[in-house]
């Protein structure tokens, strides 16, 4: 991969970063001065599911951050755009579409596959 092109990921990467770790404190400051008495239970409920849909958003904002600091440290190692499975070149394109991935495009559809054949 030429140095542009990791540069333009490590960009795009590190932005997506800053932009998650802002946001989930602002989660998390917003979640701890909820704590309001609903005197009607529909009303209550409505506020739990709200809550809850809003943790689970985080939980998978929280693993989208783990795998661009996994796919930072790739970079530095110099295994960014190294399919894990057959150890070919990553294309372009697909980096584009998701840069975090790890597989390129045949691995990761025949893994697929086999994941739905074994009701995984």
């Amino acid at each position: 991969m030429e140095a542009k092109d990791l540069q333009y990921f490590k960009e795009i990467l590190t932005k997506q970063l800053k932009e998650l770790l802002a946001h989930g404190d602002s989660t998390v400051v917003g979640m701890q001065g909820d704590e309001e008495n609903f005197p009607d239970p529909t009303d209550r409920a409505s506020h739990e599911t709200d809550r809850s849909f809003t943790l689970r958003i985080r939980d998978r904002e929280h693993k989208l951050i783990k795998k661009i600091k996994k796919t930072l440290d790739r970079m530095e190692e110099g295994t960014f755009g190294i399919c894990d499975s057959c150890g070919e070149e990553i294309t372009i394109e697909r980096l584009k579409a998701r840069p975090v991935t790890t597989e390129c495009i045949e691995c990761k559809t025949k893994a697929e596959a086999r994941e739905r054949a074994l009701g995984i």
